[in-house]
C-alpha cells in the first residue's frame, strides 16, 4: 500500500478547501452565485476531516498499524471515509444541513468509529506499552467522544430549533474536543513515537502528570465555548481553572521534550523544524488567549466581534495543527516539501492573521478601518490556494500517480 497515494489525496481536499475559502473571502467583495453559509459549512467540514483527519490518521496507521497486516480491512475504511467526505463536500454547498449532507456526515462518524476500533484492535502488543500509543488511544476516545456534539445537533434541530443555545452549544462541542483534544493529543503521540524510536528517556511521573493536567484542563476548557450566551458566572470560573491547567500541562511538556530540540533540528530539516518552532510559539499564544477569555467582557467582546473567534480558529488550525502535521509527514516520508510552499503559505497566514485581527481591534477600540480592507483579505487569501496547489502537485509528481483515479491503489 502506498500511503503517499492517500496523502495526495489529504493535499487534494486542502487544496479545495483553500478554494473555498476564496470564495467566502471574495463574497463581501462582489456578489457571487453562491450560499455563504452553506459553503462555510463545506469549507470546515472539508478543512478537519477531509485535510487533517485523512493526514493523521494516515500517520497513525503508518507508524502504529501497517505492521499488524491488515492492509485490506484499512482500504476499506479508507474508502468509506473518502465516499463520505466527498459527499460532504458536494451536498453541503448545495443545502447546507439537510437531508443529504446529514447523510454523508453520518457515514463519515461511523467511519471514525471504524478506525478507532480498527486501531485499538490491531495495534502490535509492543506498542502498548508506549507512552506515545497511549496518547493516540486517549487521542482515538476524544475522536469518539467529540461526536457527541453532531448526534445532539438533529436532536436539538427537532426538538428545540437552530435558534436554541443548544445547537451552538453542540457545534462548540465537537470543534472543542477536534481542536483541543483529537488532533493536539494526537500529533503529540507521533512527537513522542519519534522521541522513543531516537531513545530520548523521559521521567514516567512526568509524563503521569503532564496528561492528568492536560486531560483535565481540556475538559474544563470546553466552558469556555459555551461563554457566548452568558451562562452562570461558575462557567467562567471553571473555564478560567481549565486554562490556567492547561498552562501548566503545556510547561509541564515543554520541560519534558525541550531537551530533545536538538535532535528534532537536527533529525527534521530546516523548513520542517521552522514549522515545528512556529507551532510551538502559536500554542503559547494560544493558551494565552484562552486564559483571557474567561474574562467575562472578553468572553463578550469575542462573542460580538467574531473576527476574534475566526483569527483564533484560523491560528490554532493552520499555524498550530497544520503547520505539525505537515512537518510530521515530511519526516516519516509521506510527503515531500519545498521552499516555495513553505514560505508563500507562511506569508499568507501572517498576513491574513494580522488583517482579521486588526478588524476586530479597529472596531474594539477605534482604530481606523480602511475600505479596501476585504479586497486586501480576499487578494492575499489567494496565496494559500497558491502555496497548496504548489504543495499537491509536486507531491502528485513525486508519488508518480496521475490521473486522480488511480490514488486509491
Amino acid at each position: 500500500m502506498n500511503l503517499k497515494k492517500h496523502i495526495v489525496i489529504a493535499l487534494f481536499y486542502f487544496l479545495i478547501v483553500s478554494l473555498m475559502g476564496i470564495l467566502l473571502r471574495f463574497y463581501v467583495v462582489t456578489p457571487l452565485p453562491i450560499n455563504h453559509k452553506f459553503l462555510l459549512h463545506a469549507h470546515s467540514h472539508t478543512a478537519l476531516l477531509g485535510w487533517v483527519y485523512l493526514g493523521l490518521t494516515t500517520l497513525i496507521y503508518r507508524i502504529f498499524l501497517q505492521s499488524a497486516d491488515k492492509p485490506k480491512l484499512y482500504s476499506r475504511i479508507f474508502y468509506v471515509t473518502n465516499i463520505s467526505i466527498l459527499g460532504m463536500i458536494i451536498t453541503f454547498p448545495i443545502q447546507g444541513y439537510a437531508l443529504f449532507s446529514i447523510i454523508f456526515s453520518t457515514l463519515f462518524l461511523f467511519a471514525s468509529y471504524w478506525f478507532a476500533w480498527f486501531a485499538m484492535k490491531y495495534v502490535p502488543e509492543h506498542f502498548k506499552t508506549r507512552f506515545s500509543w497511549r496518547l493516540i488511544k486517549i487521542a482515538l476516545w476524544y475522536l469518539v467522544f467529540s461526536s457527541i456534539g453532531p448526534w445532539a445537533i438533529g436532536g436539538v434541530m427537532s426538538t428545540l430549533g437552530p435558534t436554541s443555545i443548544w445547537y451552538k452549544t453542540s457545534i462548540y462541542f465537537y470543534l472543542h474536543f477536534q481542536y483541543n483534544a483529537w488532533f493536539i493529543l494526537g500529533l503529540l503521540g507521533i512527537l513522542f513515537f519519534f522521541f522513543e524510536e531516537k531513545g530520548v528517556q523521559f521521567n514516567p511521573q512526568n509524563l503521569k502528570s503532564f496528561l492528568y493536567l492536560f486531560n483535565f484542563g481540556g475538559i474544563a476548557t470546553f466552558f469556555l465555548s459555551a461563554l457566548w450566551f452568558q451562562p452562570p458566572k461558575i462557567f467562567y470560573v471553571l473555564g478560567g481553572i481549565g486554562a490556567v491547567v492547561q498552562m501548566l500541562a503545556f510547561s509541564d511538556l515543554y520541560g519534558i521534550i525541550k531537551p530533545g530540540f536538538p535532535i528534532i533540528k537536527r533529525e527534521f530539516g530546516q523548513y520542517s523544524w521552522l514549522f515545528l518552532k512556529i507551532a510551538f510559539v502559536l500554542m503559547g499564544v494560544k493558551l494565552l488567549m484562552q486564559l483571557i477569555s474567561a474574562h467575562p467582557y472578553m468572553a463578550n467582546l469575542a462573542y460580538r466581534l467574531k473576527d476574534f473567534v475566526i483569527g483564533y480558529l484560523h491560528l490554532v488550525f493552520l499555524g498550530i495543527i497544520i503547520t505539525t502535521l505537515i512537518a510530521f509527514l515530511k519526516y516519516f516520508k509521506l510527503l515531500k516539501l519545498s521552499k516555495s510552499f513553505v514560505w508563500l503559505f507562511l506569508i499568507a497566514f501572517a498576513t491574513t492573521e494580522i488583517l482579521i485581527f486588526y478588524k476586530a481591534t479597529a472596531f474594539w477600540i477605534g482604530l481606523p478601518f480602511f475600505a479596501e480592507y476585504y479586497i486586501f483579505l480576499a487578494v492575499l487569501s489567494c496565496l494559500f490556494p497558491v502555496a497548496i496547489g504548489i504543495l499537491f502537485f509536486a507531491n502528485i509528481r513525486d508519488t508518480k500517480v496521475w490521473p486522480l483515479k488511480n490514488l486509491g491503489n
